[in-house]
């Protein structure tokens, strides 16, 4: 096969590709039932009751002497502690009818850094589109009282598709003791964006969309020891489930997102503590 009749077949292969895309795109439209957000309600519920009762502040706090020793040495070598969790309701799973929960948590050392060094990142919220690009690629603060704190953050999201969403939060943060702190998060909306950056952009009516990402609750818990500085972050979100043909797609949002954002945003707010030191 010459290189002009190869590259032609490329480009064939390519644009098959592209159509494929464009055209199961279209037919992706997902509409959040008030049982699926009934069901989510009742799971962050579960969460938050764990988070309030659980005397361990930090999850690694939980482990045994010989577990909590390595994920501490791990930590020390600037690697994470990412673990899945499934809440359970009594015992049993909490079932999510057209919808999946995607529940992660994760755990970083600075070392040296400091409870306010951390809580200035985190409340930054004007600067978290240059802090936290390019996942986040805008953001504004909207409103500040105290340690609550209301604000925008638009999220861009690529996995086969980039998917765009416009989305607000209500924050809370509080001070428990000296050496720590904690932060609950919560979206109070999410739109995805259609044609984002271009003049025909637009929102998609908020819970009749691609169904990517429908809620987003964030949990932070500082903790200074060893001298330095332990950040836990918790996330749940809720998607539309996975349909029928179109897990290729839907897929990689529903199974690697979720932890790879969490990723992201631990070791970004880590290297932002590094550099406030130097």
């Amino acid at each position: 096969m010459s290189c002009l009749t190869l590259w032609q077949a490329q480009v064939r292969v390519s644009t098959i590709v592209v159509v494929l895309v464009a055209s199961s795109t279209a037919g992706l439209a997902a509409d959040l039932q008030p049982r699926t957000i009934a069901a989510f309600d009742r799971y962050v519920a579960v969460t938050e009751s764990r988070l309030q009762k659980d005397p361990a502040f930090l999850r690694i706090d939980g482990l045994s002497a010989a577990e909590r020793r390595q994920a501490r040495d791990e930590m020390q070598k600037n690697h994470l502690a990412i673990e899945r969790l499934t809440m359970k309701d009594g015992g049993r799973e909490i079932d999510v009818p057209d919808g999946l929960i995607h529940h992660w948590i994760g755990t970083a050392f600075v070392p040296n850094a400091t409870i306010d060094q951390a809580l200035n990142v985190l409340q930054s919220y004007d600067r978290h589109q240059q802090i936290y690009a390019p996942t986040v690629t805008a953001s504004k603060l909207l409103a500040h009282d105290g340690d609550h704190f209301r604000f925008f953050l638009r999220f861009m999201m690529k996995k086969v598709i980039t998917v765009v969403v416009n989305s607000e939060h209500d924050a809370r943060f509080r001070r428990p003791a000296a050496d720590r702190a904690e932060g609950w998060i919560a979206s109070t909306r999410i739109a995805e964006v259609e044609n984002p950056g271009t003049p025909q952009e637009r929102e998609k009516p908020v819970g009749h969309d691609g169904g990517y990402l429908w809620r987003l609750n964030t949990y932070w818990r500082l903790l200074a020891k060893d001298g330095g500085l332990y950040i836990q972050c918790e996330s749940v979100s809720l998607s539309r489930d996975i349909p029928i043909g179109l897990g290729w797609i839907v897929g990689p949002f529903v199974t690697s997102i979720p932890r790879e954002s969490l990723t992201f945003t631990l070791d970004t707010t880590r290297r932002q503590l590094e550099d406030a030191r130097r």
